[in-house]
């Protein structure tokens, strides 16, 4: 059973991303799951830092794109949203080139806060970052 609010679709979402940051960066959804969020992003010179390597503040858009993205589309339209508190990320494997793809789950999702987690995976499908993201929900004011 789907957790997600409102109908999604990889269609819907690459149509509505607007031009902002995740835009030049070329991020791209891919998949949605009843459970989760995936999206890619190249790695070439938009995200590498100056030796080469996928920047890790590129792979911490990623994420918290993702989290946040899946975090807003568990809550009923008009009755909330929510906005991040804290992002933790962990590097553990460069990448020079191609694409890497990232995929959010919810650990959480309470009434206040919400706990994503989102791996982002090379194209080999090894894992080179993991992040966690926590969430606020703010309640719209009824009235």
């Amino acid at each position: 059973m789907s957790i997600w609010k409102i109908p999604v679709t990889v269609e819907l979402l690459n149509e509505n991303k607007g031009r902002n940051m995740t835009y030049h960066l070329g991020v791209e959804y891919t998949e949605v799951g009843e459970d989760f969020i995936s999206a890619r992003m190249p790695v070439d010179e938009r995200t590498r830092q100056p030796f080469g390597l996928l920047h890790g503040g590129a792979s911490v858009v990623l994420a918290e794109t993702l989290g946040s993205l899946g975090a807003n589309l568990v809550l009923h339209p008009g009755e909330a949203h929510a906005v991040g508190l804290d992002i933790n990320s962990n590097h553990l494997k460069s990448v020079r080139e191609g694409y890497v793809t990232g995929t959010a789950r919810p650990l959480h999702i309470g009434g206040t806060t919400q706990v994503w987690e989102i791996k982002i995976k090379d194209e080999a499908g090894d894992l080179i970052n993991i992040s966690r993201i926590t969430m606020f929900v703010v309640k719209h004011k009824k009235g």
